[in-house]
């Protein structure tokens, strides 16, 4: 019992300093808590935790071992990742005096739903988080993982990129940063278009 509480301190820690290191994630969110509204950014955040969940369930099966089995399936899932992370690095770009087209509104469910997904796949966008996950969970889980295990480590790493993301959203998008957004917003969005896009190309080289 006190293997597994443990185990679980280890991976919440690290999958915490994983959703707080600044990436792609980070980048987004905060440019849609500042531009566009605290409600979508509470949707991407959401969509972020649910993308780190995924991973988790992939990992805790044993699937992220077929990225290492089939090179080429690895290379062409990291190849997309890094392409729809460039895109939407183009559409920040150059679109610096709009709010970047995702949809997001107060009114609009539909829109917060685009939201939600944008977060979704701007997660799901590099595979190698699903092995990082099989590298966590070789390291700190015993050979024969309880089966609550299988329960409560995804929900835990949805909970924890949500909660990390929510607050960084709740953050940025008060009065105080939204005005300091507006008055350097045209280099601001630039700057995070060429973050997305660097981002992009560092994960189809590597």
């Amino acid at each position: 019992m006190v293997g597994d509480l443990l185990a679980l301190l280890t991976i919440s820690t690290t999958i915490l300093l994983g959703a707080m290191s600044p990436g792609q994630s980070f980048v987004l969110v905060a440019r849609t808590a500042v531009s566009s509204s605290r409600r979508g950014a509470l949707a991407v955040s959401l969509g972020m935790g649910v993308g780190c969940m995924i991973f988790a369930i992939i990992a805790l099966t044993g699937l992220h071992s077929i990225l290492t089995l089939v090179p080429w399936l690895y290379t062409a899932l990291k190849t997309a990742g890094g392409i729809y992370l460039i895109w939407l690095a183009l559409k920040i770009f150059f679109r610096p005096q709009t709010t970047i087209d995702l949809g997001i509104t107060q009114s609009s469910e539909l829109n917060i739903r685009r939201a939600f997904i944008t977060g979704l796949m701007t997660q799901l966008s590099n595979p190698n988080t699903a092995l990082v996950f099989g590298s966590i969970f070789a390291a700190t889980l015993s050979h024969k993982i309880p089966v609550y295990m299988y329960l409560l480590l995804p929900v835990l790493a949805l909970l924890i990129d949500f909660v990390w993301y929510g607050l960084v959203a709740y953050a940025l998008s008060s009065d105080r940063p939204r005005r300091w957004y507006l008055g350097y917003r045209r280099y601001l969005d630039r700057l995070s278009g060429c973050v997305m896009a660097i981002l992009g190309v560092r994960l189809i080289l590597k």
